[in-house]
């Protein structure tokens, strides 16, 4: 149900995109970038509804359904939380501590010579 929900809010975003994009804006005409041309209204002149615009109201309402529909799922399915606390902690690696270096044989001092006779 997720995967089919999530595939829906991708396409209807994609769409939504391009359809936006396809539209152009208020008073792109000349008059309107001069001021003219509805300057008496609050929004500017309001035309009819076109394909594009209602396509844009019905994609726009799709995608907030989507969007909480895909909310819900994921707090109701335990999407609670943290990502990253359900993760597992790396495992510490328990190092052996270094032999120490056994001291050096102790030397026995060499025989003293004798001192020579004068």
């Amino acid at each position: 149900m997720e995967t089919l929900l999530t595939v829906i809010h991708v396409l209807t975003c994609a769409i939504l995109v391009l359809v936006v994009l396809l539209q152009s804006g208020r008073a792109a005409d000349l008059a309107g970038a001069f001021g003219g041309a509805g300057s008496q209204t609050a929004f500017g002149p309001r035309g009819a509804a076109t394909f594009l615009s209602k396509a844009t109201t019905v994609l726009a309402i799709i995608f907030m359904l989507t969007s909480l529909g895909l909310t819900i799922y994921s707090s109701r399915t335990g999407g609670t939380g943290s990502v990253l606390e359900k993760t597992e902690q790396p495992v510490q690696e328990q190092t052996v501590p270094a032999e120490q270096p056994s001291p050096p044989p102790e030397q026995t001092p060499a025989p003293a010579r004798p001192a020579p006779s004068r």
